[in-house]
């Protein structure tokens, strides 16, 4: 039986991930949070909660036993938190890692769709960025997803490999927790690749 860890877990993504999960796989789920009160449990049978905090190794350590696949949703200190889960994944052999970071991340939005700003010398882009290029630079299993604005309307889209110019503006919370049952039923999907998703879009 698969189990994945869900940090960031009463968050807005991860609180749509965890449930979706629930229909679409059959993995059992650990939810974690700093504040794990606010999770929403719905299926005790396959569902935990642990208070997490991403930047103590030994929480994290301990949210990580047992675990086969680990999606991260955060908000914050980006490229602290990325640091801190490669070196403990690594410690306790934990391999697949898929985590949220945000479109613009290497200068793949087209004119059509706006500006696209050097990652490192933009205030917004440049954490995210630097959280990337962490996992990218370890030996996991890594997802990196780079999502357009959210909303929770359709449930639709496409997913652009890095190096591909990024193609819409917005994109659902169900369509990243889709595109997170898809890697969790087929590990190998998108392995050590990088993906923009978002909803389709007209231009």
């Amino acid at each position: 039986m698969t189990k994945v860890l869900i940090i960031g877990a009463s968050g807005s993504i991860g609180s749509v991930v965890a449930p979706e999960l629930l229909k679409k796989t059959d993995a059992d789920l650990r939810l974690a949070s700093r504040h794990p009160n606010y999770i929403n449990v719905t299926n005790p049978n396959r569902e935990e909660t642990v208070k997490l905090d991403v930047t103590n190794d030994e929480e994290l350590a301990n949210a990580l036993s047992g675990v086969d696949f680990v999606f991260a949703a955060l908000s914050g200190s980006m490229n602290k938190y990325a640091k801190h889960l490669v070196k403990v994944m690594d410690e306790v052999g934990v391999k697949r890692l898929a985590f949220i970071t945000t479109m613009g991340i290497y200068q793949e939005i087209p004119s059509w769709l706006g500006d696209s700003p050097n990652p490192y010398h933009n205030m917004i882009l440049r954490p995210f960025r630097k959280a990337a290029d962490t996992i990218e630079a370890s030996d996991l299993d890594y997802t990196i997803i780079r999502p357009g604005w959210l909303d929770d309307g359709d449930a639709t889209y496409e997913l652009t490999k890095k190096g591909e110019p990024f193609g819409g503006h917005d994109v659902s919370r169900y369509a990243i927790a889709d595109f997170v049952a898809r890697m969790v039923n087929d590990p190998s999907f998108a392995n050590r690749e990088s993906y923009g998703i978002n909803r389709p879009q007209a231009y």
